[in-house]
């Protein structure tokens, strides 16, 4: 059983506890519990999603979370510690043979749905799965005919069918106030930040089916809700665009269904920059809307004026229902930000409502709307959209990739870890084109562009905080390229074990497998970087008041001490780069660099604006570390790369503005404003009992960016010439996000 990375039926077939000694809440609310009768929860998978599902469980009385299952034992363990002490186990049949188990929720990746749910199934374990219940028709009916033969109950957590304004919509249609219901319409218009960020390795990019079975399935599940499953379908798809050779993704579909109850139809798009998501029932006196991302329903309706005033009448209320709807949204957010509430955002009461619907209907209170059935119609649903919309154009399902064998006769003149990134995949190129061969280390090797399949490249599947990994990846390379950061992390405990963690590893490995130059890219946000810190050089060291820096900042920092000091103390061959702002074609529009953004569209700046920005463009920074390899004499040094257009935030964005055809906006702020704000914020969440660090005033200083760059280290030392024609940097920076 491989690592898990997420996220029709009978009489229930659980067994029940009588006898457990603990709290089933964990540890706050200790209390026996020996006259309840608890049903004890399996979460099979232990991330994002898991813990989503377990936060849902606590508002639902009778069950307990007391087993995990997940052959990665930190995730599972600390899945565990956050659910009171659940017993871990590394397989379903361990969990199985230890007993104890009256349901399962199956949380693992779509394509492993099937195998990871049957051994539940067979031994007669109620199982609730993750959408979609599994990645073609005829798993999905393998699953069902399991629970078929041992009687258990099977159901798909399709949660947004428990949306809270999906819900209203359907009361409000029941309630026969606007008459017959005659058509259903669907705009499923969102983000895709894997898209956005190239993250082509994700199961989703695999084959075109997969973003069906991804996205599609949640306005697909509504639709079925309201108007029956399908029986006939027309779709047509948007321009596919290729994301590696020979994969097209389609991003978007229009679907015409006729169903059981009502005709429907559906646009979904993913990748767009405005999120919508509204679902309409035409009826005869009305129209009912659901607009599921705003949370709230309303209805355009008549009323007994005359038309010219009836305008206005029913324009009032349908704004007013709108109005209300989204202050009471915001009042719930406060309240729940002061623990004066439960969380009741929309995306949570769904998961709440979904999993007491499964849980209702094990105690045999209600059907179960989502069962095995209404999973398997969705997944053959997309398969006929699939078939309808691709066709040809849509090659089979590529099999995961096995991790590669480091191939013998393969001697790397470098090996580049982390080398399929943004900055990665350009310096791979580069390295290519100068007639290097290249090992490369990444998380992901699938859907990967042609220069990975160059015969100078060699890809290897790793992490860089697996050590073995690490060392099988750079064996035989005289020269190691770091860009891996190893991962991220909810505090600043487990920030620090992935980025500082995982440049110890490399480290590590370089000076026993005696490398003779370890080039680690870092970034500029290891430095303080206000408008008091004067001319910054490469010589110039971490911000020493570091702990005072938020999460990320601060691990950078420490990172580059640590290696510092390890060449000082252990020899360690290493020079330090730290790029700048980064942008080019693959970056995002919007760099972090000029300021947060609550959405795409409006930047919130930093500061004012108005100072020159480090800039620096992806290939000048690929470049930087192809020289580095090679440079002399520049082991234990460190240089900042900043290249020599530096445009400041207001001209930046507006000529983003221009090039994209966009309103895009920048909103200048004060770091001191933007301190009390996150104060504010502050307090309000230790107001509300959460445990969350004091707001770094340092912190927003910093990342205003106003220090004044001096790169001419890096030009003398390595060689470096960066752009510096302000026309090449536009059309480079910002001509490659335009349309």
């Amino acid at each position: 059983m491989q690592a898990y990375t997420r996220g029709a039926g009978g009489p229930p077939a659980a067994t029940w506890s009588s006898n457990l000694s603990r709290d089933i809440r964990g540890p706050r609310n200790v209390r026996l519990v020996e006259f309840l009768r608890v049903r004890r929860i399996c979460l099979v998978g232990a991330g994002f999603i898991a813990r989503v599902h377990a936060d849902a469980l606590r508002s639902i009385p009778g069950v307990a979370v007391t087993a995990i299952v997940d052959p990665n034992g930190e995730a599972a363990r600390q899945l565990a510690a956050a659910t009171g002490g659940a017993a871990v186990h590394a397989s379903a049949e361990a969990a199985l043979a230890a007993g104890g188990i009256d349901a399962a929720h199956v949380l693992v990746p779509p394509d492993i749905h099937r195998d990871a749910a049957l051994p539940f199934l067979e031994a007669g374990v109620p199982v609730l799965l993750e959408k979609p219940l599994a990645v073609s028709g005829e798993q999905c009916r393998a699953l069902i005919a399991a629970a078929g033969a041992s009687g258990a109950l099977l159901g798909v957590n399709q949660n947004f069918v428990f949306h809270p304004a999906f819900q209203a919509l359907r009361r409000m249609v029941a309630s026969g106030r606007y008459g017959r219901p005659g058509f259903v319409d669907c705009v499923y218009n969102v983000p895709l930040a894997q898209l956005q960020t190239r993250q082509f390795g994700h199961w989703m990019f695999a084959a075109p089916l997969n973003i069906l079975l991804e996205q599609a399935v949640h306005p697909l599940s509504q639709i079925a809700a309201l108007a029956g499953p399908v029986r006939e379908l027309r779709a047509l798809a948007d321009a596919p665009i290729e994301i590696a050779p020979g994969l097209p993704f389609f991003p978007a579909t229009s679907v015409t269904m006729a169903c059981a109850r009502l005709p429907a139809q559906l646009r979904y798009a993913v990748g767009q920059p405005f999120p919508f998501w509204r679902l309409s029932v035409v009826c005869d006196d009305g129209v009912v809307v659901a607009d599921i991302l705003a949370n709230r329903a309303f209805a355009h309706a008549r009323t007994r004026w005359l038309e010219v005033v009836d305008g206005a009448v029913s324009g009032t209320r349908t704004g007013a229902a709108i109005l209300a709807a989204g202050w009471r949204n915001l009042a719930d957010y406060g309240l729940s930000q002061l623990r004066l509430k439960p969380r009741s955002d929309g995306f949570f009461r769904s998961m709440q409502d979904s999993l007491a619907a499964f849980h209702a209907a094990l105690d045999g209170g209600t059907a179960l709307e989502t069962d095995g059935a209404f999973g398997a119609d969705l997944v053959e649903t997309c398969e006929r959209i699939r078939d309808a919309a691709f066709g040809t154009a849509a090659p089979a399902p590529a099999p995961a990739p096995a991790a590669p064998a480091i191939r013998p006769e393969f001697r790397p003149d470098v090996a580049v870890l982390g080398g399929t990134g943004f900055i990665g995949a350009e310096t791979v190129r580069r390295l290519v084109a100068a007639g290097q061969r290249v090992a490369v280390m990444a998380r992901s090797v699938r859907n990967l562009p042609p220069v990975f399949a160059d015969p100078l490249v060699a890809v290897h599947r790793g992490d860089i905080r697996d050590a073995a990994a690490v060392a099988g990846a750079i064996a035989g390379a005289p020269v190691v390229v770091n860009l891996a950061h190893g991962g991220g992390g909810a505090d600043f405990e487990a920030v620090r074990r992935a980025l500082v963690g995982g440049a110890e590893t490399v480290a590590r490995a370089c000076l026993a497998a005696g490398t003779k130059r370890l080039v680690h890219v870092g970034s500029i946000a290891s430095l303080y970087l206000g408008p008091d810190a004067g001319t910054v050089t490469g010589a110039i060291p971490s911000d020493p008041r570091f702990e005072e820096r938020a999460d990320y900042s601060r691990a950078k920092a420490i990172a580059d001490a640590m290696l510092l000091e390890m060449h000082a103390r252990e020899g360690l061959p290493v020079v330090i780069l730290r790029p700048g702002l980064v942008v080019g074609a693959g970056s995002a529009p919007l760099h972090a660099g000029l300021g947060f953004s609550n959405n795409d569209q409006d930047c919130i700046g930093w500061n004012a604006g108005r100072n020159p920005l480090p800039f620096v463009l992806v290939g000048d920074v690929a470049e930087a570390i192809r020289l580095a390899c090679t440079a002399e004499g520049v082991e234990g040094r460190c240089y900042n790369l900043v290249g020599d257009v530096r445009p400041n935030a207001r001209d930046y964005v507006a000529d983003l503005a221009r090039a994209m055809g966009r309103p895009l906006r920048f909103h200048p702020q004060s770091a001191t404003g933007l301190w009390l704000e996150d104060l504010g914020k502050w307090v309000v969440k230790r107001a509300g009992g959460r445990a969350v660090p004091l707001p770094s005033r340092r912190e927003l200083v910093s990342r205003g960016l106003e220090a004044r760059f001096d790169c001419s280290d890096a030009k003398r030392d390595l060689g470096w010439r960066p752009v510096a024609d302000a026309a090449e940097f536009a059309r480079q920076a910002v001509a490659a996000h335009g349309r």
